[in-house]
């Protein structure tokens, strides 16, 4: 339930299911936000693709406001809100990471935030990311998620996606330093990578969640990547989409273990990726990571960017016209080709560790 992405999550998710479904009388919203009613949380996601986060969080005050004292625990918990406003200052902070992996990957990085203003850090998270987020600075306990309720004492909770709210993140002050997840190298696995000298060893993960098809390309159009030159492809693909894989293509690794797959990706010169958990993984731990993105991708790459603001070692390629994938692989073996004339020196060294 925890551990894979689902449709509808995130802070979009969160912001649409605080928007109250009556009038704005009767719920006593105020003014500004019944302007926006109809267009509920549209007018937050509008204000995030731009990277106009501080729009973006006046919309969250006013239906923060607006749910105070409500509950929701008849929604997935993927959709509930946590977060009541309460200051995190001074106080024993339970932060409950009911989204993706990817999600949590990415947020993570608010930890020490956190730890720099309260009393303690309790992080409630899915099972498979425990040993990654045991390097993750700022946490004083970790607890696997679970259906029941968390076996700890606090005085505050928050979902972790609700953070970037809680900071009043924007582009100016947002925590983009990497990395923030580590994982050393293991030598069986940089050994036969970095013997392979004069080679660009790119890792490549080519299905989503089977909640959104448009985030996924067919598997034929991403395998182009191995007729180019100099490359070795690395399978970073796991679960479904793995069927479509041909026996004795690329190099496979057990990446069912994310702390497995984060030693693989450590040994990358590159990660080529959809919108998925491997991307976040790469970003986090500052591999160079190129994340191909449909036409209408989420609020967390914004608009028009080819770089993101949340990793500094990613690449954006975006889709140009609904569905079409071909030209965007196009575009990125072209950049390949490219790199491979810049790289292949550095490609011999490796990445060195952390």
């Amino acid at each position: 339930m925890y551990e894979a992405d689902q449709p509808g999550h995130g802070l979009d998710a969160i912001v649409a299911q605080r928007t109250p479904r009556g009038g704005a009388a009767q719920h006593g919203i105020s003014k500004k936000y019944a302007m926006h009613h109809r267009s509920g949380p549209s007018l937050w996601l509008w204000h995030m693709r731009r990277g106009d986060f501080d729009a973006a969080w006046t919309v969250s005050d006013v239906v923060l406001e607006a749910r105070r004292g409500t509950a929701c625990p008849h929604l997935p918990r993927h959709e509930q809100w946590v977060w009541d406003g309460t200051p995190l200052a001074g106080r024993r902070v339970l932060v409950r990471c009911y989204h993706g992996l990817g999600d949590t990957l990415q947020f993570i990085r608010y930890a020490p935030l956190v730890k720099a203003v309260a009393r303690e850090v309790i992080v409630w998270a899915q099972p498979k990311l425990i040993p990654l987020l045991r390097t993750v600075r700022g946490i004083d306990r970790l607890m696997p998620l679970h259906d029941g309720a968390p076996d700890a004492e606090y005085d505050v909770d928050v979902e972790l996606m609700e953070l970037p709210h809680v900071f009043r993140t924007t582009l100016r002050d947002l925590p983009r330093e990497v990395p923030y997840i580590h994982a050393k190298p293991l030598a069986a696995f940089t050994s036969p990578i970095k013997r392979r000298y004069g080679r660009l060893h790119v890792g490549i993960a080519w299905r989503s969640g089977d909640w959104d098809a448009r985030r996924s390309i067919p598997f034929a159009l991403m395998a182009r990547i191995a007729e180019i030159p100099g490359i070795v492809l690395h399978i970073l693909q796991f679960g479904s989409g793995l069927e479509e894989l041909p026996d004795g293509f690329g190099v496979l690794h057990d990446v069912s273990d994310i702390s497995k797959m984060a030693a693989v990706v450590r040994a990358l010169d590159l990660v080529v990726t959809v919108d998925s958990m491997p991307a976040h993984l790469a970003g986090a731990l500052g591999t160079p990571v190129w994340t191909l993105l449909h036409m209408e991708p989420d609020w967390r790459w914004m608009a028009g960017r080819e770089d993101s603001p949340w990793y500094p070692t990613m690449r954006l390629f975006r889709q140009e016209r609904q569905g079409e994938w071909g030209p965007v692989v196009e575009r990125v073996s072209v950049e390949l080709i490219r790199l491979l004339s810049r790289e292949a020196p550095q490609c011999a060294s490796g990445r060195s560790g952390d």
